[in-house]
């Protein structure tokens, strides 16, 4: 019942990376196979009805009886399902596409779906299992871990410097331009 926890059909559909009337048609399709109405829907998206909570509960235990049965079947330490991963275009075809591709060639039952992308995507509203973010992270309640350093410059053009000269020390930057993307903040050391 992905349409429902993802909150309607077209996010369900970017999520399950498939189109919206695919989605859309076999909803339908399950509707009339069962008899019953499992959405609600309204011009907000979609809710469970009475029966469709009654069948996400027994299809989440059935796909979870499915999911142990894989698991003893398959070696241990092997990885497998889907993985969705937000990464920023800025570093991620560069610096990561070669990890995911490592990854992939050593779990060929793991199926990687990365989203190159420098907006700050919300991995739960957007069925991402994890992002690579790049820089420092705002309070959250979710789980990070630092994999590396990045190293910045802090450039102009030439044209610039000789419009309005040389920062000699971090202090001078406060009377300079700067382009930024989104909410970032300078934090020097």
């Amino acid at each position: 019942m992905e349409v429902a926890d993802a909150g309607g059909v077209s996010p369900a559909a970017r999520r399950l990376g498939l189109s919206k009337s695919i989605v859309s048609r076999r909803l339908l399709r399950l509707e009339a196979e069962l008899g019953v109405q499992l959405l609600a829907r309204t011009t907000r998206g979609a809710a469970l009805t009475e029966a469709g909570i009654t069948f996400r509960d027994y299809a989440a235990r059935v796909c979870a009886e499915i999911d142990m049965a894989k698991e003893t079947l398959l070696p241990t330490g092997d990885l497998r399902g889907r993985l969705r991963v937000a990464v920023p275009l800025s570093f991620g075809p560069t610096h990561f596409a070669p990890v995911l591709a490592e990854m992939a060639r050593r779990h060929p039952q793991l199926h990687i779906h990365t989203s190159y992308s420098d907006r700050f995507v919300d991995l739960i509203s957007e069925g991402y299992d994890c992002a690579i973010r790049v820089g420092y992270l705002q309070d959250s309640d979710l789980i990070a871990r630092r994999v590396g350093p990045i190293y910045g410059k802090l450039v102009a053009s030439p044209d610039y410097i000789k419009a309005h000269g040389a920062p000699e020390t971090p202090d001078d930057l406060l009377s300079h331009q700067a382009l930024m993307q989104g909410t970032e903040a300078w934090q020097l050391m």
